[in-house]
């Protein structure tokens, strides 16, 4: 199955020249002069590898990949910039960065560096972990299935996003703002009270009887996962 690589450049030659190339290996390419379409090209399709120049005309690409990387979307990032000191090189690995690589490049060296990343970012999906475990409680992150003891409920996919986080951040306290930034991707329009609405429905679902109380009420600050 062909990989997928999303570039952005607003140099319209070298964009070309990196589709052209890219196209050439044999990967499917999407190729943008800015980020205007990314994110809902992301959404829509199955991309393997970013490809994302720095200097940008509406954003740098560093403040770009981070806001990505906020709303939980993972997808493996190469820079390539003509930013080359050691702390812009620095900046582009902190916001999540699986390579950098400076202008003018290399193409064999850029070639080489996106099958690594696309290498390794195969092999860590195969070792993807679907299942999760919490005292009692089997959560499966395809099926949106979770299992207590021998008892299945059925979750939907926000609810199942609900439960990982908590489970992943089983030792704090988590407000409302935290929720809504790492469940809901549409943070603006979403308020406190939808997240209060949408916890109370999983404790329901989780804990009918209420006798096991796995997600307790901080009032005033927000949410704990009981140990």
């Amino acid at each position: 199955m062909k990989k997928s690589i999303l570039i952005v450049d607003d140099d319209k030659d070298i964009l070309e020249l990196l589709e052209f190339t890219m196209t050439n290996i044999g990967y499917d390419v999407v190729g943008f002069l800015n980020t205007k379409n990314v994110s809902k090209v992301l959404q829509e399709e199955s991309i393997d590898l970013i490809l994302m120049d720095r200097t940008l005309p509406n954003i740098d690409g560093t403040l770009y990949i981070e806001m990505l990387r906020s709303k939980n979307i993972n997808t493996p990032v190469i820079f390539i910039s003509a930013k080359s000191s050691a702390v812009e090189v620095k900046e582009g690995f902190l916001v999540g960065a699986d390579d950098y690589i400076t202008k003018p490049f290399n193409m064999e060296e850029l070639v080489l560096r996106i099958k690594a990343v696309l290498r390794r970012s195969s092999h860590e999906s195969i070792e993807t972990v679907d299942t999760i475990q919490y005292k009692d409680m089997s959560l499966d992150l395809n099926m949106n299935l979770l299992s207590i003891g021998s008892k299945n409920i059925e979750l939907t996919k926000l609810e199942t996003c609900l439960l990982q986080i908590f489970i992943k951040n089983k030792k704090k306290v988590l407000g409302r703002d935290f929720l809504i930034k790492h469940v809901w991707k549409d943070a603006e329009h979403i308020n406190q009270k939808t997240v209060n609405v949408a916890i109370k429905r999983l404790k329901e679902k989780i804990d009918p009887m209420r006798d096991k109380k796995y997600i307790k009420t901080i009032r005033g600050i927000g949410y704990l996962l009981s140990e």
